[in-house]
């Protein structure tokens, strides 16, 4: 009688294993896709992106012709055909992320984020021409001038060549948090632009990090897949090219608002109120996740120490508004600067586009009406945006109101109160979007509702020039924004998912 020995299971693969593993299968093709994309992103960079108004490196290196004549041309189509390469392939993974297969685990979704952002690190700005000015405005703190007091023009250096001239002249409209950052960075490099660049996109990681880290867990925590937030909130274009390739400080921001989230919702309630008031102190819209904020920590008050209502949201908005003053006057006394970035944000009314409802009505306004009588573009424009900020400013307490039952009310809460804001602000630009799509993650992961963030998306991402620019005035660009956005909806839309979509719609 022969007996078999038991047989011991071979170990699933970890590290380079498993990612070599995962890069030579099938699950891996749409990171590879994505991964050629980006190279191309940061090959066409060179010509076409939001480059150096004078380039002695690419002079130096005998690439100047990149950014004239055919070479601008070859530029532009090596930039335009990496950004429909890394689209083709966020969308082949969303096929994947609404059928549940392959592919569609939280680990596959870092792992191709690896594999898309490596060749970005190493591109110039895409798409926005913000960076010139971080580093200008961090120059300011670095010389000694307060960024919240003048604008980059009166620290005459070489940064100033690059910022966008309507900017050189405005104050910082950004928390003492970000303007630390940026002084580290021109302390670090001095005047050098492309190592400035360079850091200041290092200093990013950390707020997709945490991005990375808490988007799964806040959209666990209310019954959602975290692949399917990581597929939305991560790998969506918008955030890999727009917030990593073109530098924008709503990577930190976004990342370190979700993590706080995540934190209180495990009820570590102060470090989540301090995390997101850092992130208050990098760009003032993570002060609109506070409040709902509040809702969930008197619930656990209520349910771990048996206090009454009154007292536990007493207690709750006592102990949050107290850590918010307390991470403010820490940051604000590291930087040496007051609140005088709160009078900054009012900049904005500078940008003139389609992205928000107020320009919007005032750009039709003026186009079809000026066919029937005269119009003052910019006497409307006034009247619409103050009708914009009403809006706001009724909508966010009834919000604030409306969502305050449990966790899930209070995630749909800022994820609306996000989108008005973004919709009803004076201007808004393509990265803004970013702010309500980190919570949304959570929310909306139904079929209908994938299709429509995919769409979206895409519109946002064609309509803006890489020199950070716009199409909106072309009608030409318009239409082709639409037709993408249509053509990448209508392939997530006619996926055939084989559960039941809409437990995961979006309250």
């Amino acid at each position: 009688m022969s007996s078999t020995a038991p047989t011991t299971p071979t170990p699933a693969p970890t590290g380079l294993a498993r990612l070599t593993a995962f890069a030579s299968g099938n699950d891996g093709r749409p990171a590879l896709l994505g991964f050629l994309g980006a190279v191309l992103i940061t090959l066409g960079g060179l010509g076409a992106g939001s480059t150096r108004q004078h380039d002695p490196l690419l002079e130096s290196l005998h690439l100047s012709w990149l950014r004239f004549g055919h070479g601008l041309v070859v530029s532009s189509v090596l930039l335009w055909g990496g950004v429909v390469l890394m689209l083709l392939a966020w969308l082949w993974v969303g096929r994947r992320v609404i059928r549940h297969g392959t592919g569609a685990s939280e680990w596959a979704m870092i792992a191709t984020t690896g594999f898309w952002l490596a060749p970005l690190l190493l591109s110039v700005p895409l798409f926005s021409r913000d960076t010139y000015s971080y580093l200008a405005q961090g120059a300011l703190l670095r010389d000694g001038f307060d960024p919240y007091a003048v604008g980059p023009i009166e620290n005459q250096n070489s940064l100033l060549d690059n910022v966008s001239p309507i900017w050189t002249t405005t104050t910082a409209p950004y928390g003492p948090a970000f303007i630390l950052v940026a002084k580290f960075v021109t302390m670090l490099v001095g005047n050098h632009v492309v190592a400035g660049t360079m850091l200041l996109r290092l200093c990013m990681l950390p707020g997709l990090a945490l991005l990375i880290w808490a988007a799964p867990r806040v959209t666990r925590h209310v019954g959602a897949n975290g692949g399917v937030a990581l597929w939305i909130c991560v790998l969506n274009p918008l955030v890999i090219i727009h917030l990593m390739g073109g530098v924008h400080n709503e990577m930190l921001m976004v990342g370190m608002m979700m993590a706080g989230i995540a934190l209180t919702f495990a009820r570590r309630h102060l470090a989540g109120t301090a995390l997101i008031a850092v992130a208050v102190a990098v760009k003032a819209t993570a002060v609109l996740a506070l409040p709902f904020m509040v809702w969930v920590w008197m619930r656990h008050l209520r349910e771990d120490k048996n206090q009454s209502t009154v007292r536990a949201f007493l207690t709750a908005s006592a102990a949050s508004v107290a850590t918010f003053i307390a991470v403010f006057v820490v940051l604000s006394g590291l930087a040496g600067v007051g609140l005088g970035w709160l009078t900054a944000l009012a900049g904005s009314v500078k940008i003139i586009n389609w992205l928000t409802v107020p320009t919007a009505v005032a750009n039709l306004t003026n186009a079809i009406g000026g066919l029937l009588f005269p119009v003052n573009f910019y006497a409307v424009l006034q009247v619409t945006r103050i009708v914009g900020i009403g809006v706001i400013a009724v909508s966010l307490p009834l919000l604030w109101w409306r969502f305050r039952h449990d966790d899930r009310q209070a995630l749909t809460g800022i994820a609306w109160a996000m989108l008005v804001v973004v919709l009803f602000v004076p201007a808004a630009l393509p990265w803004y979007y970013t702010w309500p799509l980190a919570v949304v993650s959570a929310l909306a992961q139904s079929r209908p509702t994938i299709a429509l963030i995919a769409g979206f998306s895409t519109w946002i991402m064609v309509i803006f020039k890489p020199d950070g620019s716009h199409g909106m005035y072309s009608w030409i660009h318009v239409l082709l924004a639409t037709v993408c956005a249509v053509a990448a909806w209508y392939s997530l839309y006619r996926t055939e998912d084989p559960s039941e979509p809409d437990q995961y719609a979006i309250a």
